[in-house]
């Protein structure tokens, strides 16, 4: 009995440390700390302006749904810019200094909307501020991969957890303003988001920039000094067809978030006797389903090999979604508004595995002496599925009818075992190549 209950303990105290706890002592230290804090700060700000944004730009600026669209649609496109922008300025200067000012950028654009009311400002300014959002975001990632090392998953999965809390904790304040509905409660809510960016900015700039400009990852021991020579490619992410390939396949492994978004509400709407009080429900599961999982789906995909095999797993959850999807439209309403709560179930846990997947595999497919152009050109696979994702969803998807998800289930699953599958051949390319006595693998 004395040896089961050891054996028990051990297994307690082999356990990875809680979500709270990982929180405290994040990969990084004190930077990773302070970085994780400006980021969940930044996503409540922007949680309250996501939620407010089209109710303002109608109801206090007067523009009309086409006006509406096609500010967001410009500033969609405007942002795909932002990634490889921040990942070239990287390669010449200080992360740290960068991304305080996407901060303070955004800050400025933001109080411009205070005073703008013509449309054709507003697009310069909305365009502005969704550069500097994805410019930071990129700049985020490229921090955190140089402070936390090999240990970039787990820190993927705290900064995933915190910036979703965040994220849910904006949009409940937002209601409070939107709730009031006054032009004075708008610029509140405005103001609110402008001093999150502030307050990131200050946050950042206490952190300390790590060793090794131009690179993204923590300097390596003096023994693997050699490492210096390009891998397969060059250093510019633009004449390397096998990375351009991997972000070129990396935008439908990025589809969850339009169809969590965008196609289940509207699916729900147009095609199931579902209730339409159900719509919100999505969202808290999303939120409290990656706040409580994300930490241990990271544990279970550390490596890029493990990563590799999660594309896979992406594919297959994503087919099993649009299976229900289209499966909802064929009974009452309980049943589809079970097909539709285990379809949100089901996206968020394609989301869980791509946020830590995709982040991995764009940083082991990058040749060490230029990761921070090619994660900057990485970047741009989610900035284009938050662009054309919506397009296809409801122009195509959903224009076809429940035949149209089993495609768009069928395609990305395809596509997530071609990307699996060449993601592995690179990494083989990789490890391949010449290195010094002692140095690992990439595994």
């Amino acid at each position: 009995m004395r040896r089961g209950g050891e054996i028990r303990k051990a297994r307690r105290g082999e356990r990875e440390p809680g979500l709270v706890a990982q929180l405290r002592r994040p990969p990084g230290g004190r930077d990773a700390r302070i970085m994780l804090l400006a980021q969940a700060l930044d996503r409540a700000g922007t949680g309250v302006w996501a939620a407010a944004c089209v109710l303002y730009f109608t109801f206090v600026i007067g523009l009309d749904a086409g006006q509406v669209g096609i500010l967001l649609g410009a500033s969609g496109v405007a942002g795909i810019a932002g990634s490889p922008l921040a990942g070239h300025l990287a390669d010449r200067f200080p992360v740290r200094s960068l991304l305080i000012g996407a901060h303070l950028l955004r800050l400025v654009a933001l109080c411009l909307l205070l005073v703008v009311t013509d449309f054709a400002l507003l697009l310069p300014v909305v365009a502005v501020t969704h550069l500097g959002d994805r410019a930071a975001k990129t700049l985020e990632m490229l921090f955190a991969t140089r402070v936390a090392g090999d240990r970039r998953a787990t820190y993927q999965a705290l900064s995933r957890s915190s910036a979703n809390a965040g994220y849910a904790l904006g949009a409940g304040l937002a209601a409070i303003g939107l709730a009031v509905g006054t032009r004075s409660a708008y610029h509140v809510l405005i103001l609110a988001d402008a001093l999150s960016f502030l307050v990131a900015a200050a946050l950042v700039w206490r952190t300390r920039e790590p060793r090794g400009r131009g690179l993204v990852t923590a300097p390596a021991p003096a023994a693997a000094a050699p490492q210096t020579a390009p891998a397969a490619g060059g250093r510019s992410p633009w004449r390397d067809r096998g990375y351009l390939r991997f972000v070129l396949l990396d935008i439908p492994m990025s589809l969850d978030d339009s169809i969590l978004a965008i196609g289940i509400p509207l699916w729900l709407v147009s095609h199931t006797t579902a209730p339409h009080e159900l719509v919100p429900a999505f969202l808290v599961v999303n939120t409290v389903l990656v706040v409580v999982l994300q930490l241990r789906v990271s544990a279970k995909v550390q490596g890029p090999r493990r990563a590799a095999g999660a594309v896979a797993l992406y594919g297959l959850t994503t087919l099993l979604c649009c299976v229900l999807l289209a499966a909802a439209t064929g009974g009452g309403a309980w049943a589809a508004s079970a097909a539709l709560l285990a379809a949100a179930v089901l996206v968020t846990a394609a989301e869980l595995m791509r946020s830590v997947s995709s982040w991995e595999l764009a940083v082991s497919l990058a040749p060490r002496e230029a990761r921070a152009s090619y994660l900057g050109v990485a970047g741009m696979a989610q900035s284009v599925q938050k662009s054309a994702g919506p397009l296809l969803l409801t122009g195509a998807v959903m224009a076809a009818g429940p035949a149209g998800w089993i495609a768009l289930g069928a395609a990305v699953a395809g596509l997530s075992l071609v990307q699996r599958r060449a993601s592995l051949r690179r990494l083989d390319a990789l490890a391949a190549e010449p290195a010094p006595a002692g140095a690992a693998a990439p595994a």
